[in-house]
């Protein structure tokens, strides 16, 4: 439950540093945290820069809130979060992102349905920058950080995985261009790999570094749409014409069937890797 023993604590402390708490109160105050940033995404839409900014801060400041909890709470270290190893970790989950990203449109590139056409002006790389700031921070502390590591402490890693995967999944219902298919797709591919790349670390860099490099290479180099929301031009012009079932349509690569196959290939070799260094972890009443 917590990295130290409850013995001896008072009541209303061990109901504090309960899991099913830190759900609520913690996941609660992150969700509004999240809601607040993305208002501010949308007010700041047409300053770039300045709107990266505030999704830096912004994000610094629910690292923060996230580590405050753990510690005068939960009254442990949030190593999750800790920043040795901060930099390679996070540089090894973007460069899974944006590979896969890549590696999912370069097979449509060779089925002739993903056609560039032209480049448009490298300033074009600015705007979704802020996106994929506050989608990697926000979401990865959310659903791994609190909703993952809370469900695991009660009831194991595998009940993690399916609970944090389909709440990760049903979020993207309340986008725009959102479908039901794209949202079980997602919950499959992207719930499943992120939450191994968390088990394989058992640290959150790596994860928010694969989310904002896949988010940031799906829509500001290669102008797909992001999990039907997202649709600004990125520096890539270019046209999509093929069967839904390949293209993942108004919701974007997320509901194709060649991400599903590419995501959930690593989440799973991810898994594997995690089961063999002991990383998962029976539900409590087993431990």
């Amino acid at each position: 439950m917590t990295d130290i023993s409850l013995s001896g604590q008072p009541l209303w402390q061990r109901i504090l540093q309960f899991p099913l708490t830190r759900l609520v109160v913690l996941g609660t105050a992150l969700f509004y945290f999240m809601g607040w940033a993305q208002a501010r995404l949308e007010q700041f839409h047409d300053s770039p820069v300045l709107n990266a900014v505030i999704q830096i801060v912004l994000g610094v400041a629910a690292i923060g809130v996230y580590v405050a909890y753990q510690t005068f709470i939960d009254r442990r270290e949030a190593t999750e979060l800790s920043t040795p190893g901060l930099d390679r970790e996070w540089a090894i989950g973007a460069l899974c992102g944006a590979g896969l990203y890549t590696a999912s449109a370069g097979v449509l590139m060779l089925l002739g349905i993903y056609k560039v056409e032209g480049f448009n002006p490298v300033l074009f790389l600015l705007p979704n920058l802020s996106m994929a700031i506050k989608s990697g921070v926000f979401e990865e502390l959310l659903f791994r950080g609190v909703l993952f590591r809370s469900v695991e402490d009660m009831f194991g890693s595998w009940v993690g995985i399916l609970v944090s995967s389909l709440a990760f999944g049903l979020l993207h219902l309340t986008n725009p261009g959102a479908t039901l298919g794209g949202a079980i797709y997602i919950s499959i591919e992207a719930g499943l790999l992120l939450s191994a790349a968390y088990l394989v670390t058992r640290r959150l860099w790596i994860c928010m570094g694969f989310h904002m490099a896949w988010n940031y290479f799906q829509s500001a180099v290669f102008s797909g749409v992001v999990s039907g929301a997202v649709s600004d031009p990125g520096l890539l012009k270019a046209t999509i014409e093929g069967p839904e079932l390949l293209t993942g349509g108004a919701f974007g690569m997320e509901h194709s069937v060649v991400a599903l196959v590419v995501c959930t290939t690593a989440g799973v070799i991810l898994l594997l890797l995690a089961i063999r260094r002991g990383h998962l972890m029976p539900p409590m009443w087993q431990r």
